[in-house]
């Protein structure tokens, strides 16, 4: 796919929209989903489509969903608020962009040396994220659920080369979410622009550097035409988690098995999501080396010791929020990280390294 198929799409879908005026099937709901991405962007662009697809189908066409690919309906940054007064019926994004609305909501999406994909989904089901996520999205009239998962973002793309962690002071930089706040304290303005965006930004000098996703999302927007430079890790999102949100009156209005219809949509999606991001992130990344000239690098030991400690500083804050909701996820958070984080140094780490010790990878 060509990167420029994805910047045009909003123009096309904004003049398809100004005709769209779908009639009521009787006996059936037509539901809108707005999303945060450019039409069938390879990763969140394919991921939205397959959850308007299987809501559609696991319900026998008794939803129908139709999707809104940022631009269309609302900018992708609206889609929060469109469900949540009923513009849509539901939308697909990720907690990372919705910060200004609680800082409790970005530690459902990824946090700065935090939960892995598996964790993440982990602490929903086994340590009460979901009721916390419930609680603090039901603020808000939305009922969430996570549908995916990026697997490890990057370290972003960078023109120059980092040495220490002195050369990321005043470098303007894309991020989002919990990340922003920890580039923020390492000096760097950050800045939470869209995938599209970060390309423009990069190619003119508004941005000195940035982060995305992960391979195969970046290789189609063509950040490797501007800048050369890819760092790991991506400590700032060891995972990142894909939501959809459901108008809540709309969500309770629906009959039981419809409610499980929807739920089991998003989290039958969560495992299929995750592990097409793998495998395709692998395959583009050889690509772009091969190919086309990017350079792989390791951030220097003090720029992941200063990323870390500027971690624990946005963690303790949210500790101390003045919003008690906020409080309890935090706490939630810390204790399904450090348990299964302790059990994880022996299981699934110590697996790890020793396959790369044998095998070297």
């Amino acid at each position: 796919m060509q990167r420029r198929k994805f910047l045009k799409a909003g123009a096309l879908g904004a003049a398809a929209t100004a005709l769209a005026s779908p009639a009521i099937a009787q006996g059936k709901m037509q539901w809108k989903m707005v999303t945060a991405w450019p039409k069938n962007l390879p990763g969140p662009g394919v991921a939205a489509q397959m959850l308007a697809d299987r809501i559609t189908t696991l319900s026998g066409g008794r939803i129908e969903v139709k999707l809104f690919a940022a631009g269309e309906l609302v900018p992708g940054r609206g889609v929060f608020d469109a469900v949540s007064e009923g513009t849509a019926e539901l939308y697909h994004a990720v907690p990372a962009y919705w910060g200004s609305k609680s800082k409790g909501i970005l530690l459902f999406g990824s946090q700065p040396f935090g939960l892995r994909a598996d964790e993440q989904v982990g602490w929903m089901y086994h340590g009460g994220g979901q009721a916390l996520y419930d609680e603090m999205y039901g603020r808000f009239g939305i009922k969430p659920f996570l549908c995916g998962n990026s697997g490890p973002q990057w370290g972003g793309w960078f023109k120059t080369e980092i040495n220490s962690a002195e050369d990321l002071k005043g470098l303007k930089f894309r991020t989002t979410g919990l990340a922003s706040e920890m580039a923020s304290k390492l000096g760097m303005a950050a800045e939470a622009t869209s995938g599209p965006a970060m390309f423009q930004g990069l190619q003119t000098g508004a941005l000195d550097a940035g982060e995305f996703i992960g391979p195969w999302t970046d290789s189609a927007l063509g950040y490797y035409q501007v800048a050369k430079n890819y760092y790991w890790p991506g400590v700032g999102e060891p995972s990142s988690a894909e939501e959809c949100g459901v108008n809540a009156n709309v969500f309770a209005e629906l009959p039981e098995d419809l409610q499980q219809v929807v739920t089991m949509a998003c989290e039958s999606l969560y495992n299929p999501v995750w592990t097409e991001y793998t495998t395709k992130h692998a395959l583009a990344l050889k690509k772009m080396v091969e190919e086309d000239g990017v350079q792989v690098k390791m951030f220097p030991e003090d720029v992941i010791a200063a990323m870390g400690a500027a971690a624990k500083e946005v963690i303790a804050e949210l500790q101390e929020d003045e919003d008690e909701l906020v409080r309890r996820i935090t706490e939630s958070f810390l204790s399904y990280r450090d348990s299964v984080g302790g059990y994880m140094t022996y299981a699934d780490n110590g697996q790890m390294n020793a396959r790369a010790s044998v095998m070297g990878y």
